[in-house]
């Protein structure tokens, strides 16, 4: 997950000059935007700090911490916000023809992020802050237990991914469902001030004015999204009906009509590679050889290996990268993260890593991020633009790397499997689809979905876990082992629900594009087959990701896509990689009973 504090910009103007440009007009303009990136800078270190502080220390009866928190990002806020800012933003974007578009790019960040803390609603902004801190601690001080017990939630991921005990499986998944109780009212609370905070600056809801980041309307959006789940549905109804049975077998019961939560290895349904050991590879025994530091040094060596410097010497001083031990006094928010503290230099990651393949590829994933951030912090990137050319491109560039760091040829190079090892390509295939076609119904089907109804259909909170179901059985096929009613929040038990609202379709885009981005760099860099890559070294493959990087957020997205890529956002690329699996899933699927339409 990316987790950074940067206003992006809405980059839906022409990148031209009017030919009569007013030089006092610009230079007034500069004038402003220099002080603004300055003091946005100085205001960001003391608020990204208290963030992290209160996601890497959490303690029983700490207020402190809370309250510090509060008062930077308070302080920030009354800045970003403010009636001048917003004024004179305003004032100079009526002038926008004569101004460079590096300069209308920046007027525009300002004033979309302006409007998650304007001035004009200081008591609504102050109490939004106060409640998604709140619902911070709430979901990352929650004490998770099973019969008693007090457990992890890499305990109970542990026991999703590997017990074949359906009964120790539906204690934990029921045990990973519990906080969503203590979360709906404070969820209820934030939609609704964070709909008031942002309607301020008359956006219609806080769904319109996320989306609007990418240049879309809310409607433009979920069309978009709807369109990615009607493009891999074909593959993913084969999955679907695959694993219906694959997964009765191996519990020794019968074929379910859809499949029940309980049994699939993840909290969320939203990726299922661990039903698949592909035959020759033991990651995970070889990885609890090497063990955790490990992991993160030779995730790094990975980037320096395609031409990127080292990590500086603070990001080990100040990231929390592991598990804390078992008698810590205090508690840490376990899901990974890459922050980008001071926009500049300061840049952190927030892990537990253990010795598995789940963390490897989680790593690679976080890195990904930490040197995008490394890559646009120049000075040609001013500090409110140091972001992705869209949220979805931050997290491609780390997924993308992530996948890399699965295939066979990148694996013998590090030594996590012998040479000319025999690897079923086919399961290899299978154990990626898993992961990658499974999550875009979830991301840009059921999160999207929801939240869109949450937000600009003020879902009302008595239907929030029917709302949750009916989308889970539509777009995923998944039913709750038992009914769910009203009492619980089971959307609530995922972060980005609390935390990154009304963003997840990121995750479903970045899939897209991160496997169009991995067809170029195999086919026109490599020159190797897709499905059998090796990055490493490739200093070509790191100039063309520095290239993709370099630019931040200021630059059209769409533009800059069809620059380096010659094409617009499209699933074919991910499609196509596929193809030998659908021919295989529909062998294996001959006489089965399909029980998702073949259509959405």
């Amino acid at each position: 997950m990316n987790k950074t504090i940067i206003l992006f910009a809405v980059l839906i103007t022409a990148c031209t000059n009017s030919p009569k440009v007013d030089q006092a007009v610009l230079s007034e303009v500069e004038t402003y935007l220099e002080g603004y990136n300055k003091k946005y800078q100085e205001l960001l270190i003391p608020s990204t700090e208290g963030a992290w502080k209160l996601n890497t220390y959490i303690q029983d009866g700490d207020t402190l911490t809370s309250k510090l928190a509060e008062e930077a990002e308070k302080a920030m806020v009354e800045f970003t916000g403010s009636a001048e800012n917003i004024t004179v933003a305003n004032k100079y974007l009526e002038r926008e023809s004569e101004l460079s578009p590096v300069q209308v790019r920046q007027l525009r960040a300002i004033l979309y992020g302006a409007a998650s803390s304007p001035a004009i609603a200081k008591e609504i902004v102050d109490q939004k802050i106060k409640a998604e801190n709140a619902q911070t601690t709430a979901l990352y001080g929650f004490k998770f237990n099973i019969d008693g017990q007090k457990v992890s939630t890499n305990d109970i991921d542990k026991i999703l991914e590997s017990s074949d005990d359906l009964t120790k499986r539906l204690s934990a998944w029921r045990a990973s469902k519990e906080v969503g109780k203590e979360l709906k009212g404070g969820l209820s609370i934030l939609r609704d001030l964070r709909n008031q905070t942002v309607q301020a600056l008359n956006f219609e809801d806080y769904f319109h004015y996320q989306v609007s980041d990418y240049g879309y309307s809310s409607d433009e959006l979920v069309a978009v999204c709807r369109d990615m789940n009607k493009e891999i549905w074909p593959l993913y109804r084969e999955l679907h009906t695959w694993a219906r049975h694959e997964l009765a077998s191996k519990y020794e019961e019968e074929v379910p009509k859809y499949l029940p939560a309980h049994w699939l290895p993840n909290r969320w349904g939203q990726e299922w590679s661990s039903m698949v050991n592909v035959e020759g590879v033991d990651l995970d025994g070889e990885l609890e050889k090497k063990g955790a530091e490990w992991v993160m040094t030779e995730g790094e060596k990975f980037w320096m290996s395609m031409g990127f410097d080292a990590l500086p010497k603070s990001f080990y001083e100040k990231s929390s990268l592991y598990p804390l031990p078992a008698d810590a006094s205090y508690s840490k928010n376990n899901h990974a993260s890459a922050w980008h503290m001071d926009n500049a230099d300061d840049v952190r990651s927030l892990m537990s890593v253990e010795p598995n393949t789940r963390w490897w590829g989680t790593v690679l994933h976080e890195l990904g991020h930490i040197y995008y951030y490394k890559t646009y912090s120049t000075s040609e990137v001013p500090i409110i633009l140091r972001g992705g050319a869209n949220r979805a491109y931050h997290e491609a560039m780390g997924t993308l790397i992530g996948m890399a760091s699965m295939q066979q040829p990148f694996l013998e190079g590090v030594g996590l499997m012998p040479e000319n090892t025999e690897v079923d390509e086919t399961q290899a295939l299978l154990k990626e689809a898993l992961d990658y076609i499974v999550l875009i119904p979830w991301g840009a089907g059921v999160m999207t979905e929801f939240e869109h109804d949450l937000y600009s259909k003020n879902l009302p909170v008595d239907e929030f876990n029917k709302r949750w179901w009916e989308l889970k059985k539509q777009y995923q096929g998944i039913v709750p082992p038992a009914d769910r009613g009203e009492e619980y929040c089971d959307a609530a038990s995922k972060t980005h629900i609390n935390n990154d609202a009304a963003q997840y379709y990121d995750y479903a885009m970045s899939n897209i594009l991160l496997f169009q981005f991995h067809d170029h760099i195999a086919k026109k860099i490599l020159k190797q087959d897709p499905h059998k890559t090796n990055y490493y070294g490739s200093t070509e493959t790191g100039d063309f990701m520095r290239a993709l990087m370099k630019d931040g957020a200021n630059c059209d997205w769409r533009d800059h896509l069809r620059t380096h890529l010659g094409s617009d956002m499209s699933a074919k690329a991910m499609v196509d990689y596929f193809s030998p699996l659908m021919v295989w899933l529909k062998e294996q699927n001959k006489g089965r009973e399909h029980t998702l339409p073949a259509t959405l």
